[in-house]
């Protein structure tokens, strides 16, 4: 029996969650600064803010699309493998976008880099996580996402201060950089699962002496995606993720549209970093002990309040507000929705699993932020993206609670 202090100190899973940590900031951190090249790259290129946006969309579907591809090579290969090509992808990403010269090569720049990149390593790295724990499981997936709530602190504003005094080329050059060495270090850290290192799972035998219905049944991918549960998440995932990320896009272009300057503008992104940062530690593992699935449904109607409150926001201060309580429930929905694949379907095939479940965030991500540019070129105004934002995570609050309260029934099936 491993002691509490141990399990912190020793226990080799929480140097894997260190390493999640740094891949995902530096994945999405590096993805999120997007925000900050909107309107230099509008200006260089001559583009509409809807063509602009569908960079940073067409990156999100590939890299929530490709886990359904990833995850099995890193069975094949290792998740150190795929998580070192991912981070060196998204390094080459950024400095071919500092060469770029139409705005296809920013396509293509982002597609391969962050795209490919992110999605080579950040469902490969989640499932690792799953496997190395399970009474802590919530815990641990909240400490190692809150790198994407920490990246999207630090890394806009350090794009917008390397843009105003380097030039946007220099600003992805250095990025690159930062990418390639931070990221294929934290690779080379991964394991895929203990039994590689003579361990068990974290908390494994606590989960298996109290028979917790939350130590999943191990099911196989066919299994799972013909269960009603999975459908509703991902009906659910899809539906979510085409309003959430719309903000990553279009709360700075918005803010400077009410008069903000860019340079405090892009500290909403921050904001909403610090907020995830907090969902990500805080909630994860307080679902643990009350009841993920539940949590999952809290996250998105917390998202859905926080957007309607962005709708009616024209002040810095209502969007600072906006951006805190966006960033905390968002932050809960990204930790919670990994841990809750692994509770349903067992964490054996849990990297399989979620990448088949991304593929919903993958379309979600693909409409909502490019749509959102569109709609926003053609009336001038944020208020219908905003509100259809808000009214999709009302739809995912339904489809989940519905499902849910129906299969928790005794003697239901999933």
């Amino acid at each position: 029996m491993i002691s509490p202090k141990q399990s912190f100190v020793l226990f080799y899973g929480w140097f894997v969650v260190a390493a999640a940590f740094v891949i995902t900031f530096v994945g999405f951190g590096s993805a999120y600064t997007f925000s900050s090249f909107l309107q230099p790259l509008q200006e260089e290129f001559g583009a509409s803010r809807g063509s602009v946006s569908l960079v940073f969309s067409l990156a999100g579907f590939l890299y929530f699309a490709l886990g359904v591809v990833s995850a099995p090579l890193a069975d094949r290969y290792g998740v150190k493998v795929l998580s070192a090509i991912g981070m060196m992808l998204v390094g080459l990403g950024l400095l071919m976008a500092g060469r770029a010269q139409t705005i296809l090569q920013v396509y293509a720049a982002y597609s391969i880099g962050i795209g490919v990149g992110v999605g080579s390593a950040y469902v490969p790295t989640l499932g690792a996580v799953q496997r190395w724990f399970v009474s802590r499981r919530g815990l641990a997936s909240g400490f190692a996402v809150s790198g994407i709530g920490i990246g999207t602190l630090a890394l806009p504003p350090f794009a917008t201060w390397l843009i105003s005094g380097f030039g946007w080329r220099s600003a992805y050059t250095t990025l690159g950089v930062i990418a390639i060495v931070l990221g294929v270090l934290a690779a080379f850290v991964m394991e895929d699962e203990p039994a590689r290192r003579g361990l068990s799972p974290d908390g494994a035998d606590s989960i298996r002496n109290t028979g917790s219905p939350q130590s999943g049944h191990d099911m196989s991918v066919g299994q799972a995606v013909r269960t009603r549960r999975f459908h509703a998440l991902y009906l659910a995932s899809l539906f979510g993720a085409f309003g959430v990320f719309v903000p990553f896009v279009h709360l700075v272009p918005y803010a400077i549209d009410h008069g903000v300057s860019a340079a405090v503008a892009v500290w909403l992104l921050g904001a909403i970093g610090i907020g995830s940062t907090v969902g990500r530690f805080f909630l994860g593992g307080i679902a643990d002990r009350m009841g993920r699935e539940t949590f999952l449904i809290a996250m998105y109607i917390g998202m859905a309040s926080s957007l309607a409150i962005w709708s009616v926001a024209a002040s810095f201060g209502l969007l600072l507000l906006f951006a805190l309580i966006f960033g905390l429930f968002y932050g809960g929905w990204v930790a919670i929705l990994p841990a809750v694949v692994a509770d349903l379907f067992g964490a054996r095939q849990a990297g399989r699993i979620i990448g088949v479940l991304y593929t919903s965030v993958a379309i979600g991500t693909l409409a909502g932020p490019s749509a959102a540019g569109f709609i926003y070129d053609f009336s001038q105004s944020y208020f219908i993206p905003i509100a259809v934002s808000a009214a999709s995570n009302v739809v995912a609050v339904v489809v989940t609670a519905m499902v849910a309260y129906r299969e928790a029934a005794p003697g239901a099936p999933l």
